[in-house]
């Protein structure tokens, strides 16, 4: 049952459910469906699909991710950066509103969905640290750009293309004087009310009389709120005669069984967005997941993530939907709404398919400004332009990194965006792996401790040269090393006894400990006796299979202080220097 559970985590958390767990799955399924429905239609608008696509792959995807999944509360559905991505990646292949477009979309889910589980398998879940902090912040702050940028057509009721930020801009430029008055009566109206929505309707709803917990979750239900009255609206003035944009019909039924296109040809075009829509999707979901298991001291397993979202991704596949993850927003609204496990997406699904069979009319109305003002609301809360000043203050790298990501997201699209975004924190991390940082160290007054002689006062011999090394050695850095001891002794005429301490030090590779020999020989010639200290355990292991030990002209010592007070008596000078021997430094 165990190694069952491990594959299948209904399992784990079936054997203990109960009435009250069933009760709060409930309420949180419902809540989270009132808010996915408007959701799910905005997001497969921004994916330039039919509207009733994204209802599709919000059915099947939440029943097997509870199935497979391991977050109690992670809500998987369309979510915007993966809808943009794969109107990218669809758009490459076809045209917007054929039957292609949505083949490849499609297909971009099954891909996705096998590649995940792949990876899941192989216990690749490690992958997620590919992308560094300020290269998802970067992206996803671009991705938020141009998503509200990309929607401002639908506000205006123009026609207006573009596959990056400054032909979105330039296109409407060109077309804002043809802006209809009612479409953006009808869009600013919606956004301004679910703006307020986020911040004012809970307060509003206190005032009244309502509880804490019933306002916050009425408030969620803000964007059904937005739908129904624009649709009254819409009814009302005959809006629809005014050039307002409409969903239209919307088919009423079950999500249709899909295959998805075997076509080589096709595959090739779109393995590579779908490995990109994988990895990015896996990040974004297991953050979410990882965060809202720390507040209730769960735990989630990466690699069965992958599973998981794999399996969810086939399923939307099948079901003629398109690639999906897990959404920040949703997850957060599943988790204050009481949802204690995965049953409760299973619960939302059923909702999401009644939703289909019965609710798809009334929606014929909805004015597609009112899903292009639930999209803008969503994802300009992505936006986030603090980071950047945070990271010039603390890692000038970093914020390379950052500033790159959003900057080629921005002018070259999504897909360029995260590769500079892993291409740029990759070299920088090379970069500062191949300069680790080393220090001349002294000993503390009256301690056995060694410290940076540039940071603090410490004893120094001048015939005794101590170096910290504070990475491993590799062949990245070991040439480095070997250039930075030997001008250290350069610099320093007196000195006879060389130690590396190397406490810091969790591995030497080949390349390291031929750096290592070369240091030796070329001190050994000098007459100057290299030592070593704090040799961790495994590194000793290896370090013991070879020649080193037997061709090393000094000593390995277990401590730093052992060795400098040894070194210490075979210069003939006093271990604990008088005062001209020590280094003061700033702090």
């Amino acid at each position: 049952m165990t190694m069952l559970a491990r594959y299948l985590p209904i399992f784990e958390w079936g054997r203990t459910y109960d009435r009250k767990v069933l009760s709060n799955d409930l309420m949180a399924a419902v809540i989270v469906t009132i808010m996915l429905i408007p959701q799910s239609l905005a997001y497969a608008l921004l994916a330039g699909l039919p509207p009733v696509v994204g209802l599709y792959a919000s059915i099947l995807p939440l029943v097997l991710y509870a199935i497979f999944g391991t977050s109690r509360t992670l809500a998987v559905g369309p979510v915007a950066v993966i809808s943009l991505m794969t109107a990218s990646a669809a758009g490459a292949v076809a045209d917007q509103g054929t039957a292609q477009y949505l083949e490849a979309a499609v297909t971009l889910a099954m891909l996705s969905g096998v590649m995940l589980v792949i990876l899941g398998l192989l216990r690749a879940g490690f992958l997620a640290n590919l992308l560094s902090h300020p290269v998802i912040s970067g992206f996803i702050t671009a991705s938020g750009i141009l998503i509200a940028t990309s929607q401002l057509k639908h506000i205006l009721g123009v026609s207006a293309g573009g596959d990056n930020w400054p032909e979105m801009l330039g296109a409407l430029a060109g077309v804002i004087t043809q802006t209809n008055v009612w479409t953006f009566g009808i869009g600013i109206s919606a956004t301004l009310f679910l703006f307020w929505v986020r911040k004012g309707a809970k307060p509003a709803l206190q005032a009244i009389g309502l509880p804490e917990r019933a306002a916050e979750m009425t408030a969620k239900a803000g964007p059904v709120a937005a739908v129904a009255l624009t649709i009254l609206a819409v009814l009302a003035f005959d809006l629809d005669q005014r050039g307002v944009n409409l969903v239209g019909a919307i088919p009423q039924g079950l999500p249709p069984f899909a295959v998805p296109s075997t076509d080589i040809a096709l595959i090739e075009k779109l393995w590579v967005p779908a490995l990109l829509i994988s990895i990015i999707g896996f990040v974004e979901s297991v953050s979410v997941a990882q965060t809202l298991a720390a507040k209730r001291r769960q735990r989630i397993a990466p690699d069965q993530e992958l599973v998981g979202l794999g399996a969810a991704n086939i399923a939307s596949a099948f079901s003629g939907g398109y690639p999906v993850t897990g959404g920040f927003a949703r997850s957060a609204v599943n988790f204050d709404a009481g949802a204690q496990t995965p049953a409760a997406g299973a619960f939302t699904a059923v909702g999401i398919a009644l939703a289909t069979l019965f609710l798809t009319p009334l929606l014929f109305s909805l004015p597609i400004a009112t899903l292009a003002a639930t999209i803008i609301v969503a994802v300009l809360s992505l936006v986030d332009l603090k980071t950047p000043i945070r990271l010039w203050r603390y890692s000038k790298a970093d914020f390379a990194a950052h500033i790159a990501t959003t900057a080629v997201t921005l002018i070259a699209g999504v897909e360029l965006g995260v590769i500079a975004g892993v291409a740029v924190g990759l070299l920088l991390y090379l970069w500062r792996a191949s300069r680790p940082h080393a220090a001349i160290v002294g000993r503390v007054p009256e301690t056995e401790h060694f410290r940076n002689v540039e940071r603090h006062e410490v004893f120094t011999l001048p015939h005794v040269l101590s170096i910290r090394i504070d990475e491993a050695l590799t062949y990245l850095n070991a040439r480095w090393l070997e250039e930075y001891v030997l001008e250290q002794v350069a610099d320093r005429p007196p000195v006879r006894h060389v130690i590396l301490m190397c406490s810091a030090v969790n591995e030497v590779d080949a390349s390291g400990l031929e750096s290592l020999e070369a240091i030796n020989h070329r001190l050994g010639d000098g007459g100057i006796g290299l030592h070593l200290s704090e040799v961790k355990g495994p590194v000793m292991d290896r370090i013991k299979r070879t020649h080193f030990l037997e061709e090393l002209n000094g000593k390995v010592f277990l401590s730093q202080d052992r060795a400098f007070a040894e070194v210490a008596k075979d210069t003939g000078e006093p271990p604990e220097p008088v005062d001209h021997y020590m280094a003061r430094g700033l702090i």
